[in-house]
């Protein structure tokens, strides 16, 4: 039987991973090599060995950047004392935090002026959840799943509040907030859901695929969130589906097996990977190809002014 491909759109590059990768390749630019980063970027290596290679240099913290050296922080966010700590080494600082994270930071600190306790939705160990966990440490309490929501305890149950990490799957969200207003029926949350607009839509777009596909493959790396719940909503529609760094992860077996395979890619992931799966199948003459389009962004976050 000939196979098929079906290409889940949206896909890849994301608002804010596109304005991120932006700020560091302007800073070198601007400043010149080495530009310091703290964290990966993005999670996504292919984009941190390019940027490497053009005279960025990645460390774990702020307290490793040289005193007086330029420093961009990662689109994920980052806790008020990375900023404190910075300023003591006299580093200039660039901001690349997604607009979308920042939001979830001022409704912490929103929260917590208002002298509630901030219930945080996310995956504990994830820099994003340790940048917002960070604008209230004293005052947040992190839950991974609707089962903790279930079994949490707190001193004041009728003065909480939550936020979300923004690359959780919806209905994971979903089922964590139901699980918290069910032992909390006074908590309060945002205005509007923090889980972002790209997230959401690759995740739509992803299921849509999955329907009709029993295998997905979703390139992306391991330690993108976005790109593994991509994979988890694919199983759960039922398909097979894989996480792939590049086409060198692919099984033999899986392709085997499959007639009609779909494929997408977190919101860190280049494109460039996408078209080299592409032509890893178009090599075993997998060449019908048909894209599944859910949504169309235009969104575009503008630049700092330290770099526009």
């Amino acid at each position: 039987m000939a196979k098929k491909i079906l290409m889940a759109a949206p896909r890849g590059f994301c608002a804010g991973v596109d304005r991120a990768v932006e700020i560091v390749e302007k800073a070198l630019e601007k400043h010149g090599e080495p530009v310091y980063v703290r964290k990966q970027i993005v999670h996504n290596l292919h984009v941190v060995r390019g940027l490497e290679a053009r005279g960025a240099v990645f460390v774990d913290s702020e307290e490793e950047v040289p005193e007086g050296a330029v420093c961009v922080l990662s689109a994920h966010g980052s806790a008020p004392t990375v900023y404190a700590n910075a300023r003591t080494r006299n580093l200039t600082l660039i901001d690349a935090t997604c607009p979308l994270v920042t939001k979830v930071h001022v409704e912490a600190q929103r929260f917590s002026k208002q002298g509630k306790t901030i219930v945080l939705i996310g995956h504990n160990g994830h820099e994003e959840v340790e940048g917002t966990f960070g604008q209230a440490p004293d005052r947040t309490i992190v839950v991974q799943n609707a089962e903790e929501a279930s079994k949490l305890t707190v001193e004041d149950g009728d003065n909480l509040a939550f936020v979300s990490q923004t690359t959780l799957s919806v209905d994971e969200s979903q089922s964590v907030v139901g699980a918290l207003r069910k032992r909390f029926p006074l908590i309060v949350g945002p205005t509007k859901d923090d889980i972002c607009y790209a997230s959401q839509n690759r995740q739509v777009a992803v299921r849509k695929i999955a329907g009709m596909a029993d295998l997905v493959l979703v390139v992306g790396s391991i330690n993108s969130s976005n790109s593994n719940r991509l994979v988890e909503v694919a199983q759960d529609a039922g398909a097979e589906a894989h996480l792939i760094e590049n086409e060198a992860d692919i099984e033999q077996a899986w392709l085997d097996q499959a007639t009609t395979i779909g494929i997408s890619s977190g919101a860190s992931t280049p494109e460039v990977l996408v078209d080299r799966v592409i032509e890893h199948l178009a090599i075993q003459g997998i060449v019908d190809l048909e894209e599944i389009t859910v949504a169309t962004e235009d969104i575009r976050f503008p630049l700092p002014a330290s770099v526009s």
